[in-house]
């Protein structure tokens, strides 16, 4: 099959076939994908979240990919935590460039995870790896986990949502950058209440 053949089959008509199928499967992709993500990297999180959102709702598909992601981002930072004491990671964590980066990551745990966690791309198997061997406490790995990805998926379930409305008004993006910018604020003062 071609490229040509392959997008020929994305009409219209036949994605919305396809969003009735997800959508008949209940909650479940909704949630498991976005959980998938922490362990799987290469699972596209734009694609994911704007069809939660545009299967299930703003709300829903927003509350969806926001459980799933941040449950294996918990999950992840778990596992990591238990097997820290593990001597292969000790030995790897005793290296120069390592030393230093974790020293960082100590002193800089929340804002590292809450920022790093505000962005759709980016490698989050590896944020939620060095908090958990850093040793950052669960209590502030999750507000700044839940507070970072809720900006991230309210942003692009809010765009996923309605596509084609921002396709045709771009300057509704400005919307989408004053959340953040208040979430960001918002976050200030959480970290300064935990730290």
């Amino acid at each position: 099959m071609g490229i040509t053949e392959l997008l020929s089959y994305f009409t219209e008509e036949n994605l919305s076939l396809l969003l009735d199928k997800y959508r008949s499967l209940g909650p479940l992709p909704g949630l498991l994908l976005p959980f998938m993500k922490s362990f799987i990297p290469p699972l596209p999180t734009l694609v994911i979240i704007s069809v939660n959102a545009a299967v299930y709702g703003l709300w829903l598909g927003f509350l969806y990919s926001w459980i799933g992601i941040v449950s294996g981002c918990l999950v992840t930072f778990l596992l990591v935590k238990k097997v820290a004491g593990h001597p292969y990671l000790e030995r790897w964590s005793q290296k120069p460039k390592v030393q230093k980066s974790l020293v960082w990551a100590r002193r800089q745990a929340f804002n590292y995870v809450f920022l790093l966690s505000l962005f759709p791309l980016g490698p989050f198997v590896v944020i939620n790896m060095a908090a958990g061997l850093v040793g950052m406490r669960f209590r502030s790995f999750l507000v700044a986990v839940a507070a970072g990805k809720a900006v991230m998926v309210m942003s692009v379930s809010f765009i996923g949502h309605d596509l084609n409305g921002f396709i045709e008004n771009p300057y509704r993006i400005l919307y989408v950058v004053v959340f953040v910018v208040v979430s960001m604020l918002i976050s200030k003062r959480v970290e300064k209440r935990f730290m």
